[in-house]
């Protein structure tokens, strides 16, 4: 029997058992559509590092499921933070801050009504203040749950031209 194209990759999120997890739940919920492009997520989240210092930054999922494995995240082996790599990150007791774009997200830092990023395929701006709207084709769902001290997704739907 030939195989005329490779099958298409398993998600990482397949098979886990995620009920107890709404965190890692709602992220298996927009895996495959954070992977075939129609979607775009920022992941905002707000914790403590092993360190026991509290650390908060902005995640672009889509760039983060191509650059880790994720499935140890999903069995819950591993625990999902900011990095100083991603779109942006601070830590509230050294004072380090940082920002990055990745292939789908500009950071605007130095914009009057605070943090903002940029789609790169629409150019949407995805306003990450919590007392402002998120922008178009955007919406912005906060997570209760008990592995982080805050968790909220920006989900922003890309228009591709099919």
């Amino acid at each position: 029997m030939n195989k005329l194209r490779a099958a298409p990759k398993a998600l990482a999120s397949a098979g886990k058992e995620l009920d107890n997890f709404p965190f890692l739940q709602a992220l298996a919920d927009r895996e495959e559509v954070v992977r075939n492009g129609k979607l775009t997520t920022i992941i905002f989240i707000r914790d403590r590092s092993k360190k026991g210092q509290e650390v908060s930054g902005y995640i672009d999922f889509a760039h983060r499921l191509k650059t880790d494995n994720f499935e140890s995240y999903f069995e819950n082996k591993k625990k999902l933070m900011p990095r100083p790599s991603d779109l942006s990150f601070y830590n509230w007791e050294t004072q380090n801050c940082t920002s990055n774009s990745t292939p789908n997200f500009q950071v605007i830092a130095d914009n009057e009504t605070g943090l903002l990023f940029k789609n790169k395929r629409d150019r949407k701006i995805i306003n990450v203040d919590p007392k402002s709207e998120p922008g178009d084709n955007s919406q912005r769902v906060e997570i209760k749950t008990h592995e982080y001290i805050q968790v909220v997704l920006y989900d922003h739907v890309t228009r591709r031209k099919t």
